[in-house]
């Protein structure tokens, strides 16, 4: 049997509402398959156009087997390149982010215009052609100062995701922010378990102190239409009045959804006192209540909107049982540390929910990959986003699995 039929079987294994069988979260041969089937051929959270604010910035990033750059040209558009050189393969963009003039090889010195094409190589003898050794480009679209990524050959559709995030996130005027705070952890759990922990709040209440202190867990979160709480169709009534969509929106597999919830009673920000963390507001709403707006992307990116700031989080795979997770809070540009906000202050709620939910996964990492180990029932009422999840990765693989068609256009 080969491997794909092998990983197939293993996802048909799998019981309506219940957990995943435990080796398609720590078996290589599915690790391998969930990179080349999904992480290989989706789009990719990599950063915001405003970390690239110069020509010459650039961020990197791994895509399971790919090293990817990210980098803002002369001419101020953003591309994106596979970050290894057309020589020897060494790493063009070596750190996670920094500003180049021109982008040089550490190895043997070939230099690459901010474009991608080759410039320099030296000792290449008379017949050796520049225009045919220029670094190979990556499918690169951005919206609202997201940028994603894809490095398959060809990418699939990013025009339904475009239109259904852009109405959201508009109101809240990221083109003029900046990063006040960056963390990235790397939890010891395959990356399905990390998205799976934070499809759901059954484990807030016990776990999560600090977030609860603001954050009010609502159905419409973990994946439930709502189109009976008239408490939520209220507060979806009063935020679009004041220019926030906020009604549930999603693509019809589940990769993506928008919505915006209320907060706990008297918060408006995720602080331990419910209070904003930063002076001055994103939006220009003129509601002081905005709740939460929350998206997600599978499978590399959740995000939260609040009055005051924002947070984006990215999922990298490291490995079977090991996924980095990036958070970065988002404050206006003109936002200064220690007057308009105290970094303890806006990173404090997140911190420790990033920290409390690694806890969370490194420990079902270890019993999902225990011999004994039998997946149990969802709970419909508190884990539907988990199913919600589930459902579309096992789909997903196993469409992809089958036949490798999906919805494509060439590199461009």
């Amino acid at each position: 049997m080969s491997t794909k039929s092998a990983v197939s079987n293993l996802i048909a294994q799998r019981k309506p509402d219940y957990a995943l069988p435990g080796a398609l979260y720590s078996d290589p041969d599915v690790y391998r398959q969930d990179l080349e089937q999904i992480w290989h051929k989706s789009w990719i959270f990599a950063g915001h156009t405003f970390e690239l604010e110069k020509p010459g910035q650039y961020l990197s990033l791994q895509i399971g087997d790919y090293p990817v750059a990210v980098v803002r040209g002369g001419d101020k558009q953003i591309r994106a390149f596979h970050n290894a050189c057309r020589h020897r393969g060494s790493k063009v963009c070596p750190q996670d982010s920094g500003k180049v003039a021109k982008l040089v090889c550490p190895y043997h010195k070939w230099t690459f215009e901010l474009d991608g094409r080759l410039l320099f190589a030296g000792n290449m003898g008379d017949d050796f052609d520049k225009a045919e050794h220029g670094l190979k480009p990556v499918h690169c679209e951005i919206v609202e100062s997201y940028i994603y990524v894809c490095v398959a050959d060809v990418a699939p559709d990013f025009s339904s995701f475009r239109k259904a995030l852009t109405p959201f996130v508009t109101p809240h005027g990221l083109d003029d922010c900046k990063v006040a705070f960056e963390s990235s952890i790397i939890e010891k759990g395959n990356w399905k378990l990390v998205f799976e922990n934070n499809r759901e709040c059954y484990h807030c209440d016990a776990t999560h102190p600090e977030l609860m202190n603001s954050f009010l867990d609502n159905p419409s979160v973990g994946g439930a239409e709502d189109a009976e709480d008239l408490e939520l169709q209220a507060h979806w009534d009063r935020y679009e009045a004041s220019g926030l969509p906020s009604r549930l929106v999603m693509d019809d597999d589940g990769r993506f959804r928008m919505t915006r919830i209320p907060l706990s009673s008297g918060a408006v920000s995720y602080t331990m006192d419910g209070r904003p963390a930063v002076t001055g507001r994103l939006d220009k709403s003129g509601e002081a209540d905005i709740g939460a707006l929350l998206y997600f992307n599978y499978p590399s990116t959740w995000n939260h909107f609040l009055g005051d700031h924002a947070l984006s989080f990215r999922v990298l795979p490291l490995g079977p049982g090991e996924t980095m997770v990036t958070t970065k809070w988002i404050v206006r540009k003109e936002a200064q540390e220690g007057v308009d906000y105290d970094i303890d202050r806006l990173t404090k709620v997140w911190v420790a929910t990033n920290n409390q939910d690694r806890i969370l996964v490194e420990g079902a990492q270890v019993g999902v990959s225990s011999p004994a180990y039998e997946p149990g029932p969802l709970s419909l009422g508190s884990e539907i986003g988990v199913c919600q999840f589930d459902d579309w990765y096992c789909k997903t693989m196993l469409e992809h699995l089958d036949d490798d068609k999906i919805p494509l256009r060439p590199v461009g």
